[in-house]
């Protein structure tokens, strides 16, 4: 297992594809400076009685929301760029049992998204932090525990992106499918009449991130969301099944 996961590391980071991705991750992280700074110009403009009144997103956040995209194709690539190339033969030669490929990859690949994640989260906090000042915004206020678990499901959909590309071997149509979940899955569930809306969103990973920090949903299932046990417990699923999934796949199809 230590040689498989060398292999992978080897594999990911020698790959254009990653450091592509990761740059693209600072860059959001890097293009967060100028809402904080619009936001922190907007207040001073403001007269006292509206700036009491005045909201943003939490920048962190929205941030590691975009690199949940991102992170999902680099997590698609990792395993449909050796399809398309003829890789993957090569790599099931040298490690024979595949579930044990398939989990060293999946190894490699979440370490490499949990870093980008929490480095995004915490590095627009600070820049935030240091543009906005001591400007009582709301939204702006330090979450640490939604920063930390935004970190977290930047991983997750690392996973399910590469799951998915295990089991489509199709670049263009796992990342369509990642893109859904990522964004029009959600849309969709906020569409459904009440109160499906609500419980299925308190399944949505943006909930899911609300209910785990103990901060509460604004979808929720149970009025207040999702007790912190069980949307760790969803969480969990959303790597389990489709990298269970994606295992069975690579045991019983043939290596094209």
């Amino acid at each position: 297992m230590t040689d498989a996961f060398a292999a992978e590391w080897l594999k990911l980071r020698t790959a254009r594809s990653t450091w592509y991705c990761l740059g693209v991750v600072a860059l959001i992280a890097g293009l967060m400076a100028l809402p904080a700074w619009y936001s922190a110009r907007l207040w001073d403009g403001l007269p006292p009685a509206r700036r009491a009144s005045m909201e943003v997103s939490s920048l962190p956040e929205q941030a590691c929301w975009a690199a949940y995209l991102v992170m999902g194709v680099l997590g698609v690539l990792a395993i449909t760029s050796e399809y398309s190339t003829g890789m993957i033969r090569a790599t099931l030669t040298a490690v024979p049992r595949r579930r044990t490929a398939l989990v060293a990859k999946a190894g490699v690949v979440a370490v490499v998204a949990l870093a980008a994640g929490e480095a995004t989260g915490f590095t627009v906090l600070a820049a935030a932090r240091l543009i906005i000042g001591d400007r009582p915004i709301h939204g702006q206020e330090t979450h640490l525990g939604r920063i930390l678990m935004s970190g977290v499901v930047v991983m997750v959909f690392a996973l399910v992106g590469l799951s998915v590309g295990a089991l489509l071997r199709s670049t263009a149509g796992a990342i369509v499918v990642v893109a859904g979940l990522w964004h029009i899955v959600p849309v969709l569930v906020h569409l459904l009449p009440a109160p499906w809306s609500d419980r299925f969103g308190s399944l949505m990973p943006a909930a899911l991130v609300e209910e785990i920090a103990g901060s509460g949903g604004q979808n929720s299932i149970y009025g207040a969301g999702l007790p912190p046990a069980a949307a760790v417990a969803v969480l969990v699923a959303y790597v389990v099944v489709p990298l269970g999934a994606a295992g069975i796949a690579l045991e019983r199809r043939d290596v094209p």
